[in-house]
């Protein structure tokens, strides 16, 4: 593992280097994130079957992770004066999060960088491990502690092409090798990243040492695989997997594509696939989830008991034109009479309810889609994480130097925590 920098004014905190069984640190959380016999206002929300805002914390976008420089050719975006190259790591751009090593603490996962594979090649793919501090109704900082991080690489080459770091000792795996968009944790405490640049699923040891050759559907590749001519891809770009959940037993990792193939006359079909854990191995089994439309993409997905999973559908609206993400619950044994997974709202994204103004007050003058109702403004809101019960967090991929919460500034990296009422079910 590596350390971290983070800005001077964040709070500092001890690591830990034990790695904990995932599921006994969920049974700890009970009554952490969520505010529990308060004022009139959450219990209306909670009589009536509403989710609402419970939680906040938000990591500034200029907080650093040490190692080289990065972004050097990305192209700046006038509008909100971030110079590049950045003078360090930045610690942005999370696509997945996953339970940490003790209560309170989680492991997110960036993806490839600045949004692309080829301004993303000196960006250094990690997992952070992470200290929110909710803000609720209670009080609370509502900032986040950085701490140690997961270096994902491939000194044993198990990557059957050329990578960036390729003839250096340490191998470190950049945005220019591999795009990872979800992380699920295996039974044994091993990594999986389900990745669009294959698209592939890779299979990490608990510190980030690739283990094994990438993972692949037959027949499937995006124009940046490596191994194949862009001309023949049947996928369009950055249309992977995206979304990645893991069976409550640890036996199978369901991984969903972004948008339909290029084949498929069905636009609104995101193929799932299931993949056997223990026996390393797509088992052929391929489900059907349908979106609201051509163009919105499935985000991410977890497991929130039994088969169900939820699901994250957006569109790529970002600021106040941020229109269409909200959180599906599905059910992998239930489908329609068309063969698709039966779907059920479960929160509007949107217009998520905030009747204790938990989102307030701004952090910058400017500050967009804050208060009651509030909204998910991030262009790229692509991780969520079932807390307790009936809570779960969800991050955004701020995609550096995006903006969305404010006209004028990058994203900040933000954590929220909704009560969503139909996982109480």
């Amino acid at each position: 593992m590596g350390t971290t920098h983070s800005r001077p004014t964040s709070r500092r905190w001890s690591v830990i280097t034990r790695i904990a069984v995932p599921s006994a640190v969920v049974v700890a959380l009970a009554g952490v994130y969520g505010p529990v016999g308060h004022a009139s206002p959450a219990r209306a929300a909670q009589t009536t079957g509403d989710p609402r805002l419970v939680g906040r914390a938000v990591l500034p976008f200029d907080t650093f992770g040490g190692g080289p420089p990065a972004g050097a050719l990305v192209t700046p975006n006038p509008n909100n004066g971030v110079t590049f190259p950045l003078p360090e790591q930045p610690v942005e751009g999370f696509s997945s999060i996953i339970d940490g090593r003790e209560p309170g603490e989680y492991l997110a996962m960036e993806d490839n960088g600045f949004g692309g594979k080829a301004v993303s090649v000196d960006f250094l793919i990690r997992a952070y491990y992470l200290r929110p501090h909710f803000k609720t109704a209670q009080g609370g900082a509502g900032d986040v502690d950085v701490g140690d991080f997961i270096s994902f690489r491939d000194p044993a080459h198990r990557l059957p092409f050329p990578i960036v770091n390729e003839n250096t000792p340490s191998r470190l795996l950049t945005g220019g090798d591999i795009d990872p968009e979800s992380l699920q944790r295996g039974p044994n405490g091993d990594l999986w990243v389900g990745d669009e640049f294959g698209p592939w699923i890779l299979h990490f040891g608990p510190h980030g040492r690739l283990l094994d050759p990438p993972y692949d559907v037959p027949g499937l590749h995006s124009p940046n695989n490596p191994l194949f001519d862009p001309v023949t891809a049947t996928q369009p770009n950055s249309r992977g997997f995206e979304a990645m959940s893991i069976s409550p037993d640890g036996r199978f990792l369901y991984a969903a594509l972004e948008g339909p193939t290029v084949a498929d006359t069905d636009k609104t079909r995101r193929n799932v696939y299931v993949f056997n854990v223990p026996r390393h191995r797509f088992t052929g089994r391929v489900l059907h989830y349908r979106t609201e439309a051509d163009s919105f993409m499935v985000a991410d997905m977890t497991a929130v008991g039994g088969h169900r999973v939820v699901v994250i559908e957006r569109d790529a609206g970002s600021g106040l034109n941020a229109l269409f993400r909200k959180l599906y619950v599905v059910d992998l044994r239930s489908t329609g009479a068309d063969g698709f997974l039966s779907k059920t709202e479960a929160v509007d994204l949107a217009a998520i309810p905030d009747p204790e103004l938990v989102s307030l007050p701004a952090i910058h003058d400017g500050d967009v889609g804050l208060g009651n109702p509030f909204r998910v403004t991030c262009e790229s809101i692509e991780a969520v994480h079932q807390l307790v019960g009936s809570k779960v967090l969800l991050a955004c991929d701020n995609n550096l130097p995006n903006s969305g919460r404010n006209p004028t500034r990058p994203d900040d990296n933000e954590f929220i925590v909704v009560d969503v009422p139909a996982l109480r079910q």
